[in-house]
């Protein structure tokens, strides 16, 4: 796992160091070909972080929509979707979205091929929560900071944006993907529009070794 998460680290770079920051994650689905090990973050189920979250906040999505960004395999879209969301899910790879199909042939989640940086104008004000887990730390921050406006806008009035990523301190170097988010940078929302509700720094026990988490609750 180790060799095949610093080859993905390469093949990022690669396409980063050529202006193409979004490219590579069509060419890591499309060459995995449906071998979820050749994807180092596809653990075939959903993130324990977002378990965690959903069950402190005891949240239940009756009768309330969703956006899953950058959803890649699609777990935390069908678990949102069994607690009762309307759940849309979107990734840029169209082979992503093709492989949560297939491994969901009756799922009530609505899987898309789309880019966060050309949404769709129906999306905007629509959704009660929305769900970032480790998309924006895939991109270069002066790139992932031009999707924050677009994100804020997504929520509804009184809706919920939950943030999950790797955390740093601001003197702390970046090097590969993925990049450690800082707290600053997320305050980043606030500017746009947003309420901080909530902001956890702790380190992931399920990580080896264990690596920094911060989860961040973001309301409109």
């Amino acid at each position: 796992m180790t060799e095949n998460r610093t080859s993905v680290q390469n093949l990022a770079q690669q396409y980063i160091e050529a202006g193409k920051p979004k490219e590579w994650f069509e060419i890591l689905y499309s060459q995995a070909n449906n071998d979820e090990k050749l994807v180092p973050w596809a653990n075939m189920q959903p993130n324990h972080n977002l378990l965690q979250w959903l069950d402190d906040h005891q949240i239940q999505g009756q009768e309330k929509t969703a956006l899953v960004i950058g959803c890649g395999l699609g777990d935390d879209a069908e678990e949102l979707a069994k607690r009762g969301f309307q759940v849309t899910a979107f990734d840029i790879s169209p082979s992503a979205i093709k492989w949560c199909k297939n491994r969901f042939p009756n799922s009530l989640v609505n899987y898309l091929v789309a880019d966060l940086f050309h949404p769709l104008a129906e999306w905007n004000q629509t959704f009660d929560f929305i769900l970032e887990s480790y998309t924006l730390q895939s991109l270069p921050t002066s790139l992932s900071s031009q999707s924050m406006p677009l994100i804020a806008n997504f929520l509804a009035p009184e809706g919920i944006l939950l943030i999950i990523c790797r955390g740093r301190n601001p003197e702390e170097k970046l090097e590969k993907v993925p990049y450690p988010l800082t707290k600053n940078y997320l305050m980043q929302f606030v500017d746009v529009g947003l309420s901080l509700q909530q902001f956890e720094d702790y380190f992931d026990q399920q990580d080896s070794p264990p690596g920094r988490r911060f989860r961040v609750t973001f309301k409109k």
